[in-house]
């Protein structure tokens, strides 16, 4: 069965209200569901945002951008508490964005001016924010994954009640590290929930063609004992149902779980994926848009429980350009890093004059 199959099975299979009753949705305020709302169209708008200024050659390096996926980075870190923390790979503007980071500091990392939020030197893949219990951001595919565990490990290791969220594509479900990082997570009893955001595709290779699976990848967790499930990526309802237990077993037993969200990106692997409607049909695409898609449904469902009418949400919507556009205003009027900043936030060491700082080079330049 492919993606495509697997996400119309998983949207005839049960209504899309289904979830709206579970106990973590039945506590959401109309003010918190008309939020959800706005941080899905604020994702949807800064995206369109920095696709338009990466075409105008704006920016360099990669973009790898969340259209399509919203709902998932939305509904997992509005879950997030103070002891919860979260790691992802390099489409991480969602995230950044749904745990509190402005749209300034990010579309100023997307430009590599010295006022984003790794003040440049990071760009599109490497977006941080340990105020905010966000670690990136990262390059590697699959990398971050023992990090993750890493995260994990410290909440248990200082006796704190929360779940490390380590998000990673479906194409990083093969990689050595992830499978490392699951025996780990098994054998000492990790916090951790590892979120496959499965979009179908990975890096332009479909699932069926890349990984061997049964019936689904988060499946693979049983050769660890480790508990499972799959979601509807394009329900927030159920994103948030589903996401609540696996942090709760987190919390709670001190446990792992594998959760697979089928989701859907509009876009290419990367922007540079030029051939992304080559490997897939432009009619597949278009019925994930007229079916699918997180934000339409869930201002449907909204404007169906009268919390919210077109009119509201158009204003909603307009909103977030304006925030989106001044983003790019700012990023383009910042400065770009000095020369001399260039060995700066390399290491601490260095950066705090300590005693090793002293010893040996750390530069080719000392």
């Amino acid at each position: 069965m492919s993606h495509f199959e697997i996400n119309l099975a998983m949207e005839t299979s049960a209504s899309p209200l289904d979830f709206a009753s579970s106990p973590i949705n039945r506590g959401l305020s109309a003010e918190q569901k008309i939020d959800l709302y706005r941080q899905l169209t604020r994702i949807r708008r800064f995206e369109t945002a920095s696709l338009k200024q990466y075409n105008g050659s704006k920016m360099g390096g990669f973009l790898h951008v969340y259209i399509g996926q919203e709902s998932v980075a939305v509904g997992c870190a509005s879950l997030m508490g103070e002891n919860d923390h979260m790691i992802t790979a390099y489409r991480c503007h969602a995230h950044a964005l749904a745990v509190g980071m402005s749209m300034n500091e990010c579309m100023a990392e997307l430009f590599g001016k010295a006022t984003g939020c790794s003040k440049g030197k990071g760009g599109s893949m490497h977006f941080f924010a340990p105020d905010k219990n966000f670690w990136g951001g990262h390059g590697i595919v699959a990398g971050r994954t023992p990090v993750g565990v890493g995260l994990g490990y410290g909440l248990k290791y200082e006796g704190l009640k929360g779940a490390a969220l380590c998000f990673m594509g479906d194409g990083a479900v093969n990689q050595g590290a992830f499978h490392e990082s699951l025996n780990i997570a098994a054998l000492f009893d990790i916090p951790i929930v590892y979120i496959i955001e499965n979009n179908g595709y990975s890096m332009g290779t479909s699932q069926a063609r890349s990984s061997a699976f049964k019936d689904c990848l988060a499946q693979r967790a049983e050769g660890y004992d480790i508990d499972w499930d799959l979601a509807n990526g394009s329900d927030l309802y159920e994103v948030r149902a589903k996401v609540n237990i696996a942090m709760e077993r987190a919390r709670n037993e001190s446990r792992p779980t594998v959760l697979e969200i089928q989701t859907y990106r509009y876009q290419g692997h990367s922007i540079a994926d030029s051939a992304h409607k080559k490997y897939r049909s432009p009619e597949e695409i278009q019925s994930y848009k007229d079916n699918h898609d997180p934000l339409n449904l869930w201002r449907q469902r909204l404007i169906q429980e009268n919390l919210l009418t077109e009119e509201s949400a158009k204003k909603i919507d307009t909103e977030g350009k304006l925030e989106a556009d001044s983003a790019v205003k700012f990023a383009e009027e910042s400065p770009a890093p000095t020369v001399e900043s260039i060995t700066e936030d390399v290491y601490w060491e260095t950066d705090n004059t300590t005693e090793a700082s002293k010893i040996g080079r750390y530069f080719f330049n000392d």
